[in-house]
């Protein structure tokens, strides 16, 4: 059991990684998409739909009425569409499964050390685990980008002006929650909070 001074020289940040909710989401939709193309495409290039067999599924689902469709070129398109979609779902099912990105942050005041664990890809880089000497902390560094893709990433500065990010690639924090742990953090190990 951690005792409470423990507890006060040691903060652990999770990082979610690619298991997020709309990383499932979004895996399930175009493996949706993709079997519906992919069927259409196959029905198309054997010349056989469920509208002969079930007329009322036509009307609601029109995809499924093929016969209609020739398949060159719109099923031969169909079919590769509906393979590319299955199999960047599929991709994305291996990346929530690895949980790529995916580890922690840790801040040690009691032993002085920080480390910063991520999952990678499968190989012989799989783990990343990086160590660093709180010593070595010069300064939280926040960088906020406005436009299309807004970016929020809080950076840990090294000594030599290596910027080491601390937040997670593909999750945003809210201004609120960025500056909340960006401040928290600079206080925990006593440096400067540049950015804000």
């Amino acid at each position: 059991m951690i005792g409470t001074n423990e507890k006060l020289s040691i903060r652990r940040y999770m990082i979610i990684g690619e298991r997020r909710f709309s990383n499932y989401w979004w895996t399930f939709v175009v493996f949706l998409g993709s079997c519906g193309f992919l069927f259409t495409g196959l029905s198309s290039y054997f010349n056989t739909g469920l509208s002969s067999q079930n007329n009322s599924l036509e009307n609601t689902l029109p995809f499924f009425g093929s016969q209609s469709i020739s398949f060159f070129p719109q099923g031969l398109l169909m079919s590769f569409y509906g393979s590319l979609g299955f199999l960047l779902s599929i991709y994305w099912l291996f990346l929530i499964f690895w949980n790529v990105g995916g580890g922690f942050n840790e801040f040690n005041k009691k032993e002085g050390f920080i480390r910063i664990f991520r999952w990678g890809y499968p190989g012989k880089n799989r783990r990343i685990d990086l160590q660093y000497s709180l010593k070595d902390v010069e300064a939280i560094k926040v960088e906020l980008k406005q436009g299309f893709d807004p970016q929020r990433t809080i950076y840990m500065r090294l000594k030599g002006k290596r910027e080491i990010p601390l937040t997670g690639i593909g999750q945003p924090l809210t201004l609120k929650d960025l500056e909340k742990q960006a401040s928290e953090l600079a206080n925990f190990l006593q440096v400067s909070l540049e950015g804000l």
